[in-house]
């Protein structure tokens, strides 16, 4: 599958304007603030994730380790770095990412690190 094929779940630290755009792509994406979920904790919107079959879109880096030292199954986790910044940043990084060529299978975690306009991609298939 491609990333773009995947439902998510965005962590609270992903800007509304970024949900906006990935819904604007057709992107069926479930949005924590929206969801009342804010201030959830990380395990937490890991299970509803798996549940609901979404890849967590985060600026978090727990996420990943904590899917691994507890072992919590998951879909896949996008991790976006650097994070808290200008939405257009966000949205131009997801743009490289979606426009690579990612054959993904679950589980997943793939890290897009963004420097100025260089996007370095990391993909582990867990």
């Amino acid at each position: 599958m491609n990333l773009r094929d995947f439902s998510f779940l965005t962590d609270e630290n992903i800007h509304p304007a970024v949900v906006a755009d990935l819904r604007a792509r057709g992107c069926d994406v479930l949005d924590v603030r929206e969801a009342g979920l804010r201030g959830a904790e990380d395990v937490a919107l890991l299970q509803l994730a798996y549940s609901t079959n979404r890849v967590v879109l985060t600026h978090d880096r727990d996420f990943g380790g904590l899917s691994i030292a507890r072992l919590e199954p998951l879909v896949g986790i996008v991790f976006l770095r650097p994070g808290h910044i200008n939405p257009r940043f966000t949205i131009d990084t997801l743009n490289v990412l979606f426009g690579e060529s990612l054959s993904i299978e679950p589980p997943f975690f793939v890290v897009a690190k963004r420097n100025n306009r260089a996007v370095t991609i990391r993909v582990r298939h867990l």
